[in-house]
């Protein structure tokens, strides 16, 4: 059952209520997250924060469906958590209440806005971490002007932004040795860790890529 359609000039957003209940997002058709399968959002939420001494100020690429945001806020050290997403209907979706809200956090502050930009206006060795959950992975994309985000330009940026001893914590749906290459060129190093997920009835690895500064 469809609970929300929007046309945005990057395309086409649904979010759904499957038959087996779950509610789902997809994007242009393709099938980008659901609430019954998110261990990976969670990872790439735990993995930052279990690298990270003071995890005071992080930047979150991506709302989604909230779960990468909502795992974060489970820990009484996070200050704040900037969210970038750019579609403005997903952000009402969350505040009209068709997705559970994690908005209402006094901790959470959302621009609309590309991920790009949004980091490129942060000051240097501002935050703590930056976890990039915008797209499919950079050999699966549902917006092709997303390919610049795993490109070893944009991390490098990514990498000014962090203090020391910050992480950079990217998730992707495949296995990309390119994107182990990018991230390990500028922070001289990349943790790979797949995760293994049930996805409709059907094993799939999906896998979060971590460079720190």
């Amino acid at each position: 059952m469809e609970l929300a359609h929007a046309v945005s000039e990057r395309g086409e957003l649904v979010l759904r209520r499957r038959d087996d209940e779950a509610l789902e997002l997809r994007v242009n058709g393709v099938f980008v997250m659901d609430d019954q399968e998110t261990s990976s959002e969670e990872l790439l939420a735990s993995a930052a924060l279990e690298t990270v001494r003071h995890p005071d100020r992080v930047l979150v690429g991506g709302l989604g469906l909230g779960y990468t945001v909502r795992a974060l806020l489970t820990d009484d050290r996070l200050g704040e958590v900037v969210v970038a997403e750019i579609e403005p209907d997903l952000v009402a979706w969350m505040r009209a209440g068709l997705v559970p809200s994690v908005l209402d956090d006094p901790r959470v502050a959302v621009v609309v806005g590309d991920v790009r930009t949004v980091v490129a206006d942060l000051p240097d060795a501002s935050v703590d971490a930056i976890l990039l959950d915008v797209d499919n992975g950079p050999d699966f994309l549902v917006y092709n002007e997303n390919s610049a985000i795993y490109t070893s330009g944009f991390l490098a940026t990514c990498h000014a932004k962090l203090r020391a001893g910050g992480v950079l914590t990217v998730w992707s749906s495949s296995a990309s040795p390119a994107l182990e290459s990018a991230v390990e060129a500028v922070f001289g190093a990349c943790d790979v860790k797949p995760v293994p997920v049930r996805l409709q009835g059907r094993d799939e690895l999906y896998y979060v890529y971590q460079g720190s500064s």
